[in-house]
């Protein structure tokens, strides 16, 4: 990695996985043969596909035992960006995933010249399972960007010292840290881009005036990237695999497992810089567009930590007049919201808001336009009507015991543990509400079916596979139930789903 030496997981000896591609309308076949000593397994992220081909120990199947081999076969029924990875322990830390690109039946909406897959990835040449014994011991761990004596004398500066004492009294009550944006940061990670370090700098080739496609896919373990690409706009045709109407934004957010696919179009003979940089701003990968091997562009400054404000703990009572009206474009409501979870959590939010609109932590002084989930349209629209039923999910955690939850409620039971399935029936419309009692983010991964959000945009609601669920907010999806079986519903931050938040749900 870079000029160390590591151990990864490989699929054929390459790291990251090689590019499959698919056709839409035909059928995979796959065999994989492991010729390692531990048992593992290979999920098709975001695919729908018969049940027993999900590919998730302990779900669907017992998974691959070492020296064996297990044959994938289902039919291609979507296209887009996609990929695959181990649903193992914590083999993805080490780098088990690859990309997986569905060429259309269809020709697509749009247009492009040149074609490139930037996989995005964190590495660590530490055990993974260290790592997490280290989050386990003190969830500060990694986290080398507390705040200071010199950031105490700014707040009082800048937000008076009554405001400033509040607000640290909130945070003292409740035992947390407003920079505990990620649990484990560029302390130990280093950023990858299709495997390489920012020093070894991935080129991608253009002619001036092509128009070319970039296919993001986030496939870390644990990291949340801010895209740029300074000097160029981004036009955003794809949200998860999905055609949207083109937005065009100056930066945009990729939660773990999502991907977005972007058309830039550089009209000069010069190199651009394709920035990534952490939501904790603790690091960043790069590579570089250029019409030719061996040209750079300037890297951008860092910028300053990224600080948790009340807003995100749920204090919206005191600042709605600061806020946008669009706030109100989820019409969900919680059906209950307890008094405490116990131990599972640090803290309930009674009052959960909806910031779909709202881009997230570290863009509160942005000029420039980011994407937020309020911007995504769907090109194909969705059929409305009233769905049969409710379930609310909670997600819990404390954070000192690194403890994570996923609760659900239907209306009559609470459960939370692995082996209590959230029960649905086949093509009923369910609609989900989530609500975030913690103070991290979470990508929350259905498997095998599409979530609705409702983000406001009626019929043309985009579907996800992935749906990034912020602190103290409240988000509702739709969910047609199309697909018999048992499906993983999961936390995608690898430490946090391998510590509790994850469930599994059925449809039958």
């Amino acid at each position: 990695m870079g000029e160390r030496q590591g151990r990864a997981f490989t699929f054929n000896g390459n790291f990251p996985a090689p590019l499959i591609k698919l056709k839409e309308g035909k059928e995979a076949i796959i065999k994989v043969i492991n010729e390692t000593n531990e048992s593992t397994s290979i999920h098709w992220h975001g695919i729908r596909l018969p049940n027993k081909m999900d590919g998730v120990p302990g779900v669907v199947f017992p998974g691959i035992p070492p020296k064996s081999s297990f044959t994938y076969r289902f039919p291609v029924v979507q296209s887009g960006t996609y990929w695959y990875r181990s649903h193992t322990g914590l083999q993805e830390q080490l780098g088990h995933y690859g990309p997986l690109v569905i060429d259309p039946k269809y020709p697509e909406p749009f247009e492009y010249d040149r074609d490139y897959v930037i996989q995005l990835s964190d590495w660590t040449f530490e055990d993974p399972y260290k790592v997490l014994m280290h989050l386990k011991k003190w969830d500060g761990y990694y986290n080398y960007q507390k705040r200071t004596i010199q950031d105490l004398f700014n707040d009082i500066k800048t937000k008076g010292l009554e405001y400033t004492i509040k607000e640290r009294l909130m945070w003292a009550r409740m035992r947390m840290n407003p920079r505990d944006i990620a649990d484990v940061t560029a302390s130990t990670y280093i950023y990858l881009i299709n495997g390489m370090t920012k020093e070894e700098n991935p080129t991608f080739i253009f002619k001036p005036g092509e128009k070319i496609r970039l296919r993001f896919i986030n496939s870390s373990a644990t990291t949340y990237f801010d895209i740029r690409i300074p000097g160029l706009k981004m036009k955003v045709i794809q949200a998860d695999g999905q055609n949207v109407q083109p937005v065009e934004v100056d930066e945009f957010r990729i939660a773990v497992a999502e991907t977005y696919d972007v058309i830039v179009q550089p009209m000069e003979n010069k190199a651009y810089t394709i920035f990534a940089e952490t939501m904790d701003r603790s690091g960043y990968t790069r590579g570089t567009l250029a019409p030719k091997i061996g040209m750079e562009a300037p890297v951008p400054p860092r910028r300053p930590p990224s600080t948790r404000g009340m807003i995100a703990m749920g204090m919206h009572h005191k600042m709605q007049h600061h806020m946008n009206p669009m706030k109100y474009l989820c019409n969900c409501k919680p059906m209950q919201i307890p008094n405490s979870f116990g131990p599972d959590a640090a803290m309930v939010m009674k009052n959960p808001i909806c910031r779909l609109n709202d881009p997230g932590v570290g863009f509160e002084n942005v000029k420039h336009k980011v994407l937020t989930y309020a911007d995504l349209k769907s090109i194909k629209p969705f059929e409305i009507r009233n769905p049969e039923r409710q379930i609310d999910i909670h997600l819990t955690g404390n954070m000192e015991r690194y403890i994570w939850k996923m609760y659900s409620y239907d209306g009559k039971d609470w459960s939370s543990e692995f082996h209590q399935l959230i029960k649905t029936k086949y093509k009923e419309r369910v609609r989900l509400v989530f609500i975030n009692h913690t103070m991290m983010d979470h990508p929350i991964h259905l498997h095998g079916m599409w979530m609705y959000l409702q983000n406001g945009n009626g019929e043309y609601s985009p579907r996800k596979h992935t749906i990034n669920i912020k602190p103290a907010e409240k988000v509702c999806v739709e969910i047609d139930n199309d697909a018999l079986g048992n499906w993983a519903f999961h936390c995608h931050i690898l430490y946090h789903m391998h510590t509790g938040m994850f469930r599994v749900l059925q449809v039958c």
